[in-house]
């Protein structure tokens, strides 16, 4: 018996498996299964969550020490108080009001079961390997690390043992975690106050180039549990797409698709050809557009936004790159320039518009949001309030500030270069899975790197500053777009109508600014930031073009700020000067807050220790958030589109 289930907690070959069931649709007011709740007339506020997060069903978080599973997660996201894997009390602030677990599908399970399996029973397989790594799982924490970093890596290159590879048990296995999971998940879903989203991360890396995808479900376990999760170990991610079209098909349930970490890619994420080389068709493009309508631009593992190579005239440029520019996810091939335009997502967004012009698709047409990729079960974006990456980064550890950057080995990336980032903000009715997951469909949705600013952004033409004294928000949704959107050119100028207000309990703004991309008449893409409206204008008058910075009220020895500058809240409405007509381009906000402490000189005051030099140079930011873009069309495409 212990023999059987051991074998059976090993590589993720989770073939699917559907039964083709349709159903009744749902009412749309209940999300889909769920008791009904009220919905607004229009999204009326964000909804604040992490769709991102791994527990102790994910092969890599156990083995790096957290011993909380699903249940454990979900509490906390909720506002409970849950006791860490490594000791101690954790709890938010303020409760989230979704989450989505995403524990890797591959190998889903499998550590745990291998730790919990009797050592008799690891003895009787009679497996060397299989043995060693037993014993160093338990002989502590440092030991399973590099057990599991063993593991992995036998896996990635087909010498695993044999007797943890059976895909038949495999894949029983991985059928009782899901369905277990599922069941967590429709318990504590409670529509109205808290949403929990079923979900898995689809972990494609090859050569070490990171193309890991979160998939995002909007249905319950009636639906959901006629799947199992789809394994990264294949080569292009056009298989996971393929596999959730299977899904909508035999169940009536919709999935969608999240791609993550793209500056850990080496140019892999966002290329301008097919994954072989060759051109780029517009069956391929628009699957993948269909399947992955945002992206995660922010989380711990650095901000994915922009790098300062791709954009030298961008001050706020670069924002959580330290240590992360360096190469792929494993450190197995360095990041060179050339590669950076195909992992950033400024410039996947303007290659999406080339592509338009070209194949009259556009691949990367996305929304963007932010999420943790926690691997402790808390899923916490709050710089005061940081857990770690996982557990050797948990507040117990009183070090984890200090490990320095080193440019030859993983172990660069597990100290201060972590950000404590970030959140997803979805503007919907209502919060319940359906609305959640339609407000990612439709890309109205926003990503920040971990503070909870309101942000609101709607397209048109001819939207005024008196637009503001009425109902502003109906103006916005009647006569133009939300974020996410997509506006036909009609020859004027489109306008915006830009909302920005603080974190409640976080710091003042400093600046929103629109960032535009565009292909000009060459056919070149090109981008342009400008600074829409800051606080303080009369003082702060720009000069040679720039706003001055907004200040630093940071006391670097209490690791605490004032809000004596800049402003609660910030908003104006905006046309575009450089407008010209028959222009493809986009249009997304970046609200920046004023400098504020990183969890790293929290850490400092708090446990009395010297930070590295690297370490305090870093030690302030302005957090920051951004809105999904809105596209601007040429009729004549917007025409052909509706056909």
């Amino acid at each position: 018996m212990a023999k059987s289930f051991v074998k059976s907690a090993w590589i993720g070959v989770a073939a699917l498996a559907l039964s083709a069931c349709g159903g009744e649709d749902a009412d749309r007011r209940s999300g889909d299964g769920e008791r009904t709740i009220e919905l607004a007339e229009f999204p009326d506020r964000p909804y604040w969550g992490d769709t991102h997060l791994h527990t102790d069903n994910s092969v890599d978080a156990f083995g790096f020490g957290v011993r909380l599973g699903p249940e454990a997660a979900l509490r906390f996201a909720r506002g409970e108080e849950v006791t860490a894997s490594t000791g101690g009390k954790a709890q938010l602030a303020r409760p989230l009001d979704f989450l989505v677990i995403s524990d890797h599908s591959d190998a889903l399970g499998a550590t745990r079961a291998l730790f919990d399996a009797p050592r008799l029973a690891i003895v009787a397989m009679g497996d060397e390997t299989v043995l060693r790594w037993y014993d160093m799982m338990h002989e502590s924490p440092e030991q399973s690390q590099r057990a599991i970093a063993e593991l992995i890596t036998a896996a990635g290159n087909g010498t695993a043992p044999a007797s943890l590879t059976d895909p038949e048990q495999q894949a029983e296995r991985t059928s009782d975690v899901w369905n277990t999971h599922l069941e967590t998940l429709d318990r504590f879903n409670e529509p109205g106050v808290f949403t929990a989203i079923a979900g898995f991360e689809y972990s494609l890396m090859p050569g070490g180039n990171n193309l890991h995808r979160v998939v995002m479900f909007r249905d319950g376990s009636d639906r959901t549990s006629q799947t199992v999760p789809y394994p990264g170990l294949t080569t292009t991610a056009e298989g996971l797409w393929d596999y959730m079209s299977a899904y909508a098909e035999a169940t009536g349930g919709q999935a969608l698709a999240i791609p993550h970490n793209s500056n850990l890619s080496n140019g892999l994420m966002f290329e301008l050809t097919m994954p072989d080389g060759s051109p780029m068709t517009a069956e391929y493009a628009r699957k993948r557009a269909a399947a992955e309508p945002v992206v995660e631009v922010t989380q711990i593992k650095g901000d994915s936004e922009t790098h300062s190579f791709l954009s030298p005239n961008d001050e706020y440029a670069g924002f959580g790159d330290t240590g992360w520019e360096l190469g792929n996810l494993p450190l197995t091939q360095a990041t060179t320039d050339d590669m950076r335009a195909g992992s950033y997502v400024r410039d996947a967004l303007k290659r999406g518009l080339t592509l338009e012009e070209q194949i009259g698709v556009n691949p990367y047409a996305f929304g963007m949001i932010g999420s943790t990729d926690s691997h402790t079960a808390f899923a916490t974006g709050d710089e005061d309030n940081f857990w770690g990456k996982h557990t050797g980064n948990e507040p117990a550890n009183e070090e984890r500030a200090l490990q320095p950057q080193n440019m030859g080995t993983r172990l660069g990336r597990f100290g201060w270069n972590y950000l404590a980032g970030g959140y997803a903000a979805a503007w919907a009715r209502g919060n319940s899975r359906a609305e959640i997951f339609d407000a990612f469909k439709r890309r109205e949705v926003y990503a920040t790197t971990g503070p909870r600013m309101v942000v609101r952004m709607f397209g048109g033409f001819g939207f005024t500053e008196s637009d503001w004294d009425n109902d502003w928000v109906r103006k916005g949704y009647e006569s133009g777009v939300p974020m996410g959107g997509e506006l036909a050119d009609n020859g004027t100028s489109p306008s915006f109508m830009i909302s920005a207000q603080k974190d409640p309990d976080g710091a003042n703004l400093d600046r929103v600014q629109i960032v535009k991309g565009w292909v000009d008449a060459e056919g070149n893409a090109r981008e342009k930031i400008y600074d829409v409206v800051w606080s303080d204008m009369e003082k702060r008058a720009k000069l040679g073009g720039k706003v001055p910075a907004v200040g630093d009220t940071v006391d670097r020895e209490k690791a605490t700020y004032t809000n004596d500058i800049g402003a609660a809240q910030l908003r104006a409405v905006w046309s575009d000067p450089d407008y010209a007509q028959g222009q493809r381009a986009f249009y997304y906000v970046r609200v920046l807050e004023i400098p504020t402490p990183r969890w790293t000189l929290f850490d400092a005051v708090r446990f009395g220790i010297e930070l590295s030099d690297d370490a305090k140079a870093d030690a302030v930011a302005q957090e920051r958030a951004y809105s999904s873009p809105i596209w601007l069309k040429p009729a004549v495409a917007k025409a052909l589109e509706a056909q």
